[in-house]
């Protein structure tokens, strides 16, 4: 049977590890981590002291090693709100610390004052428990519901089991104390808890690696799909999504309805990085991307394809529908300055609409529609060029 010095021991070995983990994390500036961080940290400290428990002033070997594996599992739950954004005012941050304090307070009376180890016991498995639960409950309200779940819900199950275990042990030393009372003397309750840690520490933190990984991943995805300085979409993701609308289109999904896709250059962009500079130019694009994103449709695609080029694909009955939709967001950007180092800027943008004929390859129909924005651009700029309904009949 395990003693239970080497089950501290391996507990510890995996905080260790958790640790280097966590360290590789450090650069992604993801939140949450360093509190886990500090939480292992400060786990393996609680741990080497729970172990000279014996040896040690009880101030240290009963009431420090508490305190600290307390502060290790509200970390846990403080880096769990960091990491899914929750943000507490100043009560709510307040009271997981003051309870804490509390906790401190009655392991304190219980070993001075009144000296009994299992009320000890009592209160630190109710502080554990109820930590438990709200890292749980945080973790299954919070979690991204287009991501993966196996992640969040490994760290919600390790933390309920951590409740639960702690919520047995404490009713156990109400209702009927073992014979054993010290954590390292041999006996069937201790090494049971005790591997019950051993088993819901690392498991804890192996799922909180899994859902900075996760994140990780996520943003992965995120700078596959969109555009990193407008965040419309990519242009590889862009001409995804219009490869499967034109499939769909083909296969009758859309009766009486066509599709259409207007090719958007802000006009005299190059002039604005010549004057105003490249930042300014960002800017310009930034905020020309936010005004489309805000005014389309929740069916519409919309992408930048390259430079100042962007593209728009639209369903709609007819392509007056489309654009009056492109004339409306052209008027927006003309009425609406954009905010540049060194002063306000006006601009407009230049845009050609074309309609799929039902055959023609994409590259075919975006071809179409560059050839009206250039027609737009020799007319003088700052309008839309598109088929006549004539001539889509």
């Amino acid at each position: 049977m395990f003693s239970p010095v080497s089950i501290l021991v391996v507990t510890a070995l995996s905080s260790i590890l958790s640790i280097l983990v966590l360290i590789s994390l450090l650069s992604h500036e993801i939140a949450g981590v360093r509190r886990w961080l500090l939480a292992n940290v400060i786990a393996i400290a609680s741990l080497m002291l729970f172990a000279i428990q014996g040896v040690a002033p009880a101030w240290l070997g009963i009431v420090a090693a508490n305190q600290l594996l307390a502060a290790t599992i509200l970390l846990i739950y403080e880096g769990c709100n960091d990491f899914f954004d929750v943000r507490m005012d100043g009560a709510q941050r307040w009271t997981g610390w003051l309870m804490w304090l509390g906790v401190m307070a009655g392991i304190a009376y219980f070993t001075y004052v009144e000296p009994d180890a299992h009320a000890r016991v009592v209160i630190v498995s109710a502080f554990h428990a109820a930590c438990d639960l709200a890292i749980a409950g945080r973790v299954l309200i919070a979690r991204p519901k287009e991501r993966p779940r196996y992640n969040y819900l490994f760290v919600a199950g390790a933390a309920a089991l951590g409740a639960l275990g702690h919520t047995i042990r404490g009713a156990i030393y109400v209702v009927k104390p073992p014979a054993e009372a010290a954590l390292l003397q041999p006996g069937p309750m201790q090494i049971t808890f005790l591997a019950l840690g051993i088993l819901v520490l690392p498991s804890l933190c192996i799922g909180l690696v899994m859902m900075a990984h996760d994140r990780l991943a996520q943003r992965l995805e995120r700078l596959a799909r969109f555009d990193d300085l407008t965040g419309a979409l990519s242009r590889k993701a862009l001409l995804a999504a219009a490869s499967e609308r034109l499939a769909r289109a083909q296969q009758g999904e859309r009766d009486g309805m066509r599709e259409y896709v207007a090719v958007v250059d802000v006009d005299h962009f190059k002039s604005v990085n010549d004057r105003y500079g490249h930042a300014a130019g960002d800017d310009v694009l930034r905020h020309f991307a936010s005004i489309v994103r805000a005014r389309i449709r929740e069916g519409d695609a919309f992408g930048r394809i390259g430079g100042e080029e962007f593209c728009l694909f639209c369903t709609a009955g007819q392509v007056g529908d489309v654009t009056a939709l492109v004339e409306r967001l052209r008027r927006t950007v003309e009425a609406t300055p954009c905010a540049v180092p060194g002063g306000v800027l006006h601009y407009t943008f230049s845009a050609g609409i074309a309609a799929w004929d039902g055959r023609e390859p994409l590259a075919a129909l975006m071809a179409r529609a560059d050839g009206l924005l250039y027609a737009a651009k020799i007319a003088g700029r700052n309008r839309v060029k598109a088929p006549t309904a004539e001539a889509l009949a």
